[in-house]
């Protein structure tokens, strides 16, 4: 079994909610507290810290205390990371694109009538008539009256 770092668990963790995706676009703009990082969301208070706490513990955000306010900004390493890893997929991917539309360019030379789009369609009719209902049958399934 393949073994991902935990912090790579995390990070993708944190960023699998909406509500922390807009917290982490919100300090990318600025270092904010967590009272205006509250403002748009229709949540308490509360709710946020908790997903700001869940921010701090995946490494995506430092807070401090400023007194009574606790001040909140973007640590953008854990990004780095999970970008790292997509990108190492998006390679893989785009080469299999590359390789998928080099076979479909070879079998369009092989078959004049690829892509199957460019064929003229005729309609596909059942030549197998359907059986008649019998008599006083409420169609189909099973009536509850049975």
């Amino acid at each position: 079994m393949v073994n991902y770092s935990a912090g790579l668990d995390a990070t993708f963790g944190a960023l699998a909610d909406g509500t922390r995706r807009a917290i982490l676009a919100r300090l990318s703009e600025s270092d904010s507290s967590v009272s205006e990082l509250a403002r748009p969301f229709s949540m308490s208070l509360p709710a946020v810290l908790k997903h700001v706490d869940v921010l701090e513990r995946a490494g995506l955000v430092e807070a401090r205390k400023d007194g009574r306010v606790r001040r909140c900004r973007l640590a953008a390493a854990p990004l780095a990371e999970a970008s790292a890893w997509i990108a190492r997929y998006r390679k893989f991917w785009e080469d299999r694109f590359r390789a998928l539309e080099k076979y479909l360019a070879e079998t369009a030379k092989e078959d004049s009538s690829w892509p199957i789009h460019h064929r003229k369609h005729r309609s596909f009719v059942s030549r197998t008539a359907s059986r008649p209902r019998g008599r006083g049958s409420s169609g189909p399934g099973r009536s509850r009256s049975s």
